[in-house]
């Protein structure tokens, strides 16, 4: 069965919004910490999305790979941007590396705009 990337970012963002009301807080401070860490800087705002989604892929995590996913291609990444990073993360981390980037292709290509 193949995952939804829609379906997983939907359900975690909502899960987050019962967190965000229970323990308001620390997802303040999670919110603060990701504004700061990936607004343009020294690196790009797109750059820093790219190195999101490579740290997503490599800890295998599905909702890392769609919100990220969905970040790159609201800054406009170019599938050769992504494809390029998920080359990277392949070397760095193998075959379970490999897999994950797999899954990140298919978020990439479940998340875009459909033409109309």
């Amino acid at each position: 069965m193949s995952k939804s990337y829609l379906q997983i970012t939907n359900d975690v963002s909502k899960a987050l919004g019962t967190l965000r009301k229970e323990i308001p807080g620390t997802l303040e401070g999670f919110s603060a910490m990701s504004q700061n860490a990936l607004k343009d800087g020294a690196l790009s705002e797109l750059q820093k999305e790219l190195i999101s989604l490579a740290i997503g892929v490599s800890q295998r995590c599905d909702a890392c790979i769609g919100f990220h996913m969905k970040a790159l291609i609201r800054l406009g990444a170019t599938r050769e941007q992504i494809m390029e990073t998920l080359a990277v993360c392949t070397y760095m981390g193998g075959g379970p590396a490999l897999m994950y980037a797999a899954d990140a292709v298919r978020a990439y290509e479940q998340l875009q705009p459909k033409a109309e």
